[in-house]
């Protein structure tokens, strides 16, 4: 299959949607990135890679960084994180308070902002500093991504600890259910700062490879986690990576992915590849507006559905 030529003709399709969606504008310093740009890599289990448009370019993986949390938090504590995390669908805003005041300070799954605080909280105490769990999340993905110049941008995690304060309310509700352990500053913090990691899509796309091969890189041979955990890590995904429209997406394009409010979607197939997809104007539900048709025009186009 010509995956170059797919994706030169997926740049094409997409050239109508451009545009459309508003950028994450609550988050100051997002607000001022170009709506207009869009970039996608293809990466194969031999480490080749095909891309289109803006695949080089670094953007803020926010939301994304969750998926490589909750596979260090799910090596660390196995089943016994979800006695502090769920992993049901919410079909609520990614920050809502009200679905976490009724469920007692249970964030339904790990992919919603209340879920990823939990779950870095989980991280702190597991390291023993916010330090080191910063620490050790950074050169996770540093090397799941084979690229040790992976960094956060300290300007935009400050932007979302100056703006963030809906996140530290979230933080503070499951303070006072006692379903978090570390000081509720600290543990936003750590949050906002692998949120503010920055990458490409070449370098995306190429970090997702170990759960689209049952939990171990196909290029280094290294295994991260077991089988069992790649496949419920997919499995959140598929029914929790896009918020409340991951219902749609799973509909629409069939894909166990993840999405940030940085404009980028990663998404597996497994056994073959890994899917980066970059476009920064949002949909309603604070996924990438482009992004979400790109990958829908991949899985028709290839034929490559987990369905």
């Amino acid at each position: 299959m010509d995956y170059q030529a797919i994706l030169n003709e997926i740049a094409e399709e997409i050239k109508p949607y451009m545009g459309r969606g508003k950028v994450a504008d609550y988050i100051p310093i997002l607000a001022e990135v170009d709506p207009m740009q869009f970039g996608m890599t293809v990466t194969m289990f031999d480490g080749t890679q095909y891309s289109v448009g803006d695949a080089e370019t670094p953007f803020s993986i926010q939301s994304i960084s969750k998926v490589f949390t909750f596979t260090l938090a799910l090596d660390a504590y196995g089943y016994e994180l979800y006695r502090r995390v769920g992993r049901e669908p919410s079909g609520n805003p990614f920050n809502s308070l009200v679905q976490l005041e009724y469920e007692k300070g249970v964030p339904r799954n790990p992919f919603i902002n209340a879920g990823a605080i939990n779950v870095t909280d989980a991280l702190i105490s597991h390291y023993g500093s916010p330090a080191k769990a910063s620490k050790e999340i950074l050169a996770f993905i540093r090397e799941i991504a084979d690229n040790p110049a992976v960094e956060s941008d300290k300007e935009v995690a400050e932007s979302e600890m100056q703006h963030g304060f809906r996140n530290r309310a979230l933080a503070n509700l499951m303070k006072s259910f006692g379903n978090l352990d570390n000081d509720v500053i600290e543990v936003v913090h750590t949050y906002f700062e692998h949120c503010a990691i920055v990458m490409s899509t070449r370098t995306l796309s190429r970090a997702m490879l170990y759960l689209a091969n049952h939990g171990i890189d196909p290029i280094t041979a290294k295994k991260f986690i077991t089988p069992q955990q790649a496949k419920r890590i997919n499995a959140v995904m598929l029914t929790c990576g896009h918020y409340d429209a991951s219902g749609d997406f799973a509909f629409q394009v069939g894909l166990p992915g993840k999405s940030g409010v940085g404009g980028g979607i990663v998404a597996v197939i497994p056994k073959k590849m890994a899917i980066c997809v970059w476009s920064p104007a949002l949909n309603e539900q604070g996924n990438s507006l482009s992004g979400t048709k790109a990958l829908e025009l991949f899985t028709t186009k290839t034929g490559y559905s987990i369905f």
